[in-house]
């Protein structure tokens, strides 16, 4: 079974106006926990997301049940909800037929990986930390994605992704790493364990600060989840629109230092290569960001009709379970620095934060980009241009806006962070940042220290 013959065989079925959006999915995810293989996870899906529509009303059911009696039923509750759905004066309508670009994203190899050797994987993991009990997960998939439309279009994808994940703990201290690739032959589990135990070991008899506003540097892992979070209102169409993004009223003008440049790039072979989004439109690059000057948000057919004056889709439709955000951007990458390493990056601060990790992220004001939460997993004090001691886990609260305004430098070499969370359909996407240096990072409490 794969995508394309499902989304066909539910368009089949409609007969009128509709659209059909296949997902097949073979996946397994090998967690361990105390340096203990458990809970293995395998799944064997397709999804069928499928649209009725009755002039400018539109019905949407999803099922996961593809065989013949399944798709009928889809189809009636689909044409249901078209029937009792309000007129729409913003449906954009079906998309067209179009042709998008090759790109890469799959790997043979990849797409092979059985629970077996996703176990050794796990194991090669485990294997590396010594003494030290790691936590975490090697998981890869291969993923296919159709969408069939009765205005001709037809598009298909087949997508590999893998990710290794470890944490490193005991009751003194705790450290992380991953990586994330669509090649499974690019990551070295062990060697994502080794830099999650060398941080661990660092971690230990952590020191507290004062709260108050730091100069820091943020390894990829923090950046990545501080720039998506920003994305959420400020990057995409919807929240300029809605007038909740930072970039409202800001297109064209200076809002960051002159060193960043952000782009949207599904088509880039480095991060996860997709070359049509979920109405079928073909994948654009999207300059976000200019050497400081914000310079566009990403679009769909929805947000495009609603804003009229000749805007268009950028191909950034996201999945019907997120739609309600509007168009988001899923392969975000900031242009590379000057700095060597983050060592680097350190003498440049001179004295302030080292920040490995950030979790328990919320938006706290949507238009001037402010974002709370902590980190974890590796933060230390930079004295004299040092890494030097331990600190216990820290709350922040940060504009990334003024984070961006003033910064120091980002090392030459970018990282492909994972930005897919596992659960739902599988639908692999990356940030791809490097490690920066900037003047303004705001502490406003402490948290616990490293360790379980």
């Amino acid at each position: 079974m794969n995508a394309r013959d499902v989304a066909h065989a539910a368009l089949e079925v409609a007969g009128g106006e509709a659209e059909a959006i296949a997902q097949v999915e073979s996946s397994g995810l090998a967690r361990f926990a105390g340096s203990e293989v458990h809970q293995p996870t395998l799944i064997e899906n397709a999804v069928v997301t499928l649209r009725v529509v009755q002039d400018s009303r539109a019905g949407v059911a999803t099922t996961n049940r593809v065989d013949a009696d399944g798709l009928v039923e889809l189809v009636r509750r689909a044409t249901e909800a078209a029937e009792s759905a309000p007129p729409d004066d913003r449906f954009p309508g079906l998309a067209p037929p179009a042709e998008p670009a090759e790109v890469e994203g799959y790997d043979e190899e990849t797409a092979r990986l059985g629970p077996d050797e996703q176990a050794r994987l796990a194991a090669a993991a485990i294997e590396a930390s010594g003494d030290l009990p790691v936590y975490g997960f090697f998981t890869s998939a291969v993923s296919d994605l159709a969408i069939a439309s009765s205005t001709g279009l037809s598009v298909d994808q087949q997508m590999t992704d893998a990710t290794a994940l470890v944490v490193a703990a005991d009751n003194a201290g705790s450290g992380y790493a991953e990586r994330t690739a669509w090649r499974a032959g690019a990551l070295d589990p062990a060697a994502v364990t080794r830099e999650a135990v060398d941080k661990a070991e660092r971690t230990k008899e952590a020191a507290e600060i004062e709260p108050g506003v730091y100069r820091a540097v943020l390894e990829p892992y923090a950046f990545a989840e501080l720039l998506q979070y920003f994305s959420y209102d400020s990057l995409g169409a919807l929240g300029l629109l809605e007038e909740r993004s930072y970039f409202t009223g800001r297109l064209g003008r200076k809002v960051f230092d002159e060193k960043i440049s952000i782009a949207d790039d599904a088509l880039d072979p480095r991060g996860f290569p997709k070359s049509f989004d979920f109405e079928g439109t073909p994948k654009q690059r999207v300059q976000l960001v200019e050497q400081g000057v914000a310079r566009a948000v990403v679009w769909d057919r929805t947000t495009a009709t609603q804003a009229g004056n000749g805007a268009q889709s950028t191909g950034h439709a996201p999945p019907a379970e997120s739609r309600d955000w509007g168009p988001l951007p899923y392969a975000l990458s900031v242009a590379p620095g000057e700095a060597p390493a983050v060592q680097d990056l350190a003498q440049l601060v001179g004295d302030g934060l080292y920040i490995t990790r950030l979790h328990y992220l919320g938006v706290v004001h949507p238009r001037e980009g402010v974002i709370t939460g902590m980190t974890r997993d590796g933060t230390f004090r930079i004295r004299n241009g040092k890494i030097a001691e331990p600190l216990v886990n820290l709350r922040f609260t940060v504009a990334v806006p003024e984070f961006l305004q003033d910064v120091y430098g980002l090392t030459t070499r970018a990282s492909l962070v994972n930005a897919q969370s596992f659960y739902g359909e599988r639908y692999p996407n990356g940030v791809m940042v490097p490690a920066i240096a900037s003047a303004r990072f705001a502490i406003t409490g402490l948290g616990s220290r490293p360790g379980i």
